[in-house]
């Protein structure tokens, strides 16, 4: 309880000193930015503590409103559920890699979003918003101020039914090659997370074997393309999200499969 209160008050110390200093960004190539799209589980849906709270120097994010600010969990917005993702602790990893960087953070993922969603003009209905057009409209404006250096993609939780599955494969060749293209980035390195084999659930089903075969099919069909196995992480109740701990385990393996790429 008395460790609980000192980070509680750790925290209320540093929301209040990162509120009263603005935020400076760096030079543009020192500014490293992250695209998260996808849907919930890269979105995050883990139980925020008051350590998820404290923000690191060099690690920044974009508001709903499109401004810079410390990168604290949740990192989405996307529903009220949104929580502890992969995002915070791969930017940490990285920003960590080099001290000269920092790193800022473009949430675009929509929790629930078919891969059919992630296309000119397509609405989701679940976040009342357009996935593919935003995650655009994100980036753009954030690569004014800094450089893209990363995608990071986690779905087809929605698209592991009979028919959804086979189509699935063109559907994401599709999706990443047009979001290079457009983001004028045609090698910005893409890391996949592999869907959840959660310890005691069911089976894969046939159609999520196919979803994860098309994953693991971009990483030889497209330049520059990494996997980040999920292979031994743990569940929420719900049995559909990665809890808190898993999710910060996920972001390094992420930024494992990123470090690979990149070297």
């Amino acid at each position: 309880m008395k460790r609980f209160c000192l980070l509680a008050l750790a925290v209320l110390a540093a929301a209040a000193l990162t509120a009263a200093e603005p935020v400076k960004l760096p030079p543009k190539e020192k500014f490293y930015l992250v695209l998260l799209t996808g849907q919930s589980n890269m979105a995050g849906r883990g139980v925020v503590t008051p350590e998820d709270k404290i923000p690191h120097p060099r690690v920044l994010m974009q508001n709903k409103e499109g401004e810079w600010v410390p990168a604290v969990d949740p990192v989405h917005y996307d529903k009220s559920s949104a929580g502890v993702g992969p995002a915070r602790t791969f930017a940490i990893e990285l920003a960590e890699s080099d001290p000269a960087i920092t790193v800022g953070l473009i949430p675009a993922a929509c929790g629930g979003s078919p891969i059919s969603s992630w296309a000119p003009g397509k609405m989701w209905s679940q976040t009342k918003s357009r996935p593919y057009d935003d995650a655009l409209a994100r980036a753009r404006k954030a690569m004014k101020d800094g450089t893209l250096k990363v995608i990071l993609f986690h779905q087809g939780e929605a698209d592991c039914g009979e028919k959804q599955s086979r189509l699935y494969h063109d559907r994401l060749l599709e999706l990443l090659t047009s979001l290079r293209r457009e983001l004028n980035a045609p090698e910005v390195p893409i890391v996949i997370g592999q869907l959840s084999q959660f310890p005691g659930a069911k089976p894969w089903s046939e159609g999520k074997k196919r979803v994860d075969a098309a994953h693991r099919a971009m990483t030889t069909e497209l330049p520059k393309v990494g996997f980040a196995t999920s292979e031994g992480l743990t569940q929420n109740p719900d049995n559909v999200h990665f809890d808190a701990k898993s999710q910060k385990e996920f972001g390094r393996r992420y930024f494992e499969a990123y470090r690979k790429l990149v070297e």
